[in-house]
Formats: structure tokens, C-alpha cells, sequence
């Protein structure tokens, strides 16, 4: 199929733009209603826009009638508990799909490889229209933590990890990358995610942030980094092995996860 997509994101799928002065704004996240929904990790979603403007994280093709993520209707509730976040997100002009605040509690290494994961965000899409990415804007400070992209998903030579300080903000192509956020703290991690479609107006946004399409990895020690690849994989192994045991396909067609691999105790990989 043939979509409108910015030439920005063909270089690496990713653009980092000028980071956001966070500071300047009161922490409207720790007030916010969550949902349970779980993502690459130990999450909680606090929806700001959804498919028809419920308080859930649904993906959009799975409600009647069905859609793709595009047209999302404002959540009430969260949106007047959080106007400047609200108007964040509609700063670009862009058409919005699904927006909504994650919580995510400390993870490892081995946990954000093991979870690396695409998205599914143009499903149902018409041909010709614009392509739907992903902004991610962190709202907590976590300099040690790192956005974990990948265009293979079992290279590491591939491997791209952004630091997330406070107002970090980086679109990508979650769609084409793998990523997960490891997040080595004590403290849950706030971020913003939008989903936008691309086209002159999320174009604008990003050309006047200054953006950067491929920046310096941020370090890892070599053999902590061996020691979780070999635990993902460890991982991994024992999954697709409860799998094949019950004979049963780990997720339904939407990325949730199937009443086999939940009563095995495993990680749904979905969402962001």
C-alpha cells in the first residue's frame, strides 16, 4: 500500500526534536485516572483521547463501528484534569489517534530486550492517507533511562537507545522500529504518547524543533549488555516452549493476550 510519510523518518525512523521545558508545567500526570493495561512492561494508561472518548486503551479497530487510529475523541474526565498535557498534544495540528499518559515501573535490560515490540497503528488505514507515528514526550526526569530502538529485532547492531531527561521528545516510526523503554530507577516513569498522522502539519511541527535524525547511542557496558541478551533470549525460549506445550497462539489478532498465555503467566507485547 502507498501512504503519505515524511521523508524525515527514512533515513532511521526516528526524529529527535527540541526538548520541552518541563519544568514550567505543574505535574497534571499524578492526577490523572489509570487504567490497567499492560504494554512492554509493568504499565498503566491514563487515556486522554480513545476511539469514542471512553475512559479505556482499546485499540481502535476494536470497537463497532471499527477504525483506524486516527479521529480519537477526547476523554473528559482526563482532559479537565489535564488541559496543558491536552494541549500539548494538539500543538502539532495533526490528526490524533490514541494519546494517553504511561506509567511505567522499573524494568532491566534484559526486560526492555525481551520486550521490544512493534506497533500496529495503521491497521485499517486507507491507502493514500497519511501514516500514523508515534510521539513520545518524557514527563518525569530519568536521565538513566533510554528509548530502545531496533530495526532488527535480534541485532543488537542495530540498536539505537535515546536518553529520556525530563521534556525529552522524539517521533518514530513505531510501526517499522522495535523499541521499549528500559527504565532502571526506583520511581515509575510518566511519558506523553500520541498518535499522529502524517502530513504537512505534524512536518511543520517537527521542522521547527530542529530536528535530529540519528543521534549518538547512549553507552552500555559490553558485558552487562551480553548478560541481558542472554536473558532475553533465556526468556524468550521459555515462553515459545509453555506456548508450543499448550498448542496455543500466544496473542489474539489485536496484541492482547490469549487466556493460554495469561494463565502462563506471560507479557502481552503491545502498545508502546
Amino acid at each position: 500500500m502507498t501512504y503519505v510519510k515524511l521523508p524525515i523518518f527514512d533515513q532511521s525512523g526516528y526524529v529527535v526534536v527540541d526538548s520541552y521545558d518541563q519544568s514550567r508545567d505543574v505535574r497534571e500526570w499524578e492526577n490523572l485516572v489509570y487504567v490497567d493495561w499492560k504494554s512492554s512492561g509493568d504499565t498503566r494508561f491514563a487515556p486522554l483521547a480513545s476511539a469514542y472518548g471512553e475512559m479505556e486503551c482499546d485499540g481502535f479497530w476494536n470497537h463497532t463501528p471499527a477504525k483506524t487510529d486516527k479521529d480519537g475523541v477526547w476523554v473528559p474526565k482526563n482532559v479537565t484534569i489535564a488541559p496543558k498535557l491536552t494541549e500539548r498534544a494538539r500543538e502539532p495540528g495533526a490528526n490524533i489517534g490514541r494519546c494517553r499518559v504511561i506509567e511505567l515501573q522499573p524494568n532491566t535490560y534484559a526486560d526492555a530486550i525481551y520486550n521490544l515490540h512493534r506497533d500496529d497503528n495503521n491497521r485499517l488505514n486507507p491507502e493514500g492517507t497519511g501514516w500514523i507515528v508515534r510521539a513520545f514526550c518524557n514527563l518525569t526526569h530519568n536521565p538513566e533511562s533510554v528509548m530502545i530502538l531496533r530495526e532488527e529485532k535480534d541485532d543488537p547492531a542495530t540498536e539505537t537507545r535515546i536518553p529520556l531527561p525530563a521534556g525529552a521528545q522524539v517521533v518514530i516510526d513505531t510501526q517499522r522500529l522495535y523499541h521499549a523503554v528500559w527504565h532502571p530507577s526506583s520511581e515509575p516513569r510518566y511519558c506523553l504518547i500520541t498518535s499522529y498522522e502524517s502530513g504537512p502539519e505534524l512536518d511543520t511541527w517537527i521542522t521547527a524543533r530542529h530536528p535530529i535524525a540519528v543521534v549518538p547511542s547512549a553507552p552500555v557496558d559490553p558485558a552487562h549488555a551480553q548478560e541481558a541478551y542472554a536473558a532475553a533470549d533465556a526468556k524468550r525460549a521459555a515462553r515459545e516452549a509453555a506456548l508450543a506445550a499448550k498448542g496455543s497462539d500466544p496473542t489474539f489478532g489485536d496484541g492482547t493476550l490469549s487466556a493460554d498465555m495469561s494463565s502462563a503467566g506471560m507479557e502481552v507485547l503491545s502498545e508502546a
